[in-house]
């Protein structure tokens, strides 16, 4: 019912930014919780960032936290992941996930039962 198109990965530099959009489509957007993950090549899912229905609440991973700033505009059925002082340990395939509920439910459960886009890949070089 939701389909989730991830957009803006690709290479760049140590230090430097991107800006990730999910664009989102079928069901209602604001009524989804929103999150981002990423998966690196050999290593876990690991959660990034979250953000509530109404976009009031955000969550972030302590690796990432004051470099990543989730948000979202319902109106415009999009959620971003604004990515600054990228480290080459951020390379990963960053994944997009909704789903309904309580935000931290889609973080404790690692996006388990939400709906993923295709992922879009990010290689921070050094």
């Amino acid at each position: 019912q939701v389909q989730l198109v991830e957009s803006g990965g690709g290479p760049v530099q140590a230090g430097g930014s991107l800006r990730l959009s999910c664009a989102a489509s079928g069901r209602t957007f604001s009524s989804y919780a929103m999150g981002w993950f990423r998966q690196a090549p050999g290593k876990e899912r690991e959660f990034v960032a979250a953000i509530s229905w109404s976009g009031g609440s955000t969550y972030y991973a302590d690796s990432v936290k004051g470099r990543f700033t989730i948000s979202r505009d319902n109106d415009k059925n999009t959620v971003y992941l604004q990515m600054n002082s990228l480290e080459p340990e951020d390379t990963a395939v960053y994944y997009c996930a909704a789903k309904g509920g309580d935000t931290v439910v889609l973080v404790t459960t690692m996006g388990r039962g939400a709906y993923w886009g295709q992922g879009t890949q990010v290689t921070v070089s050094s």
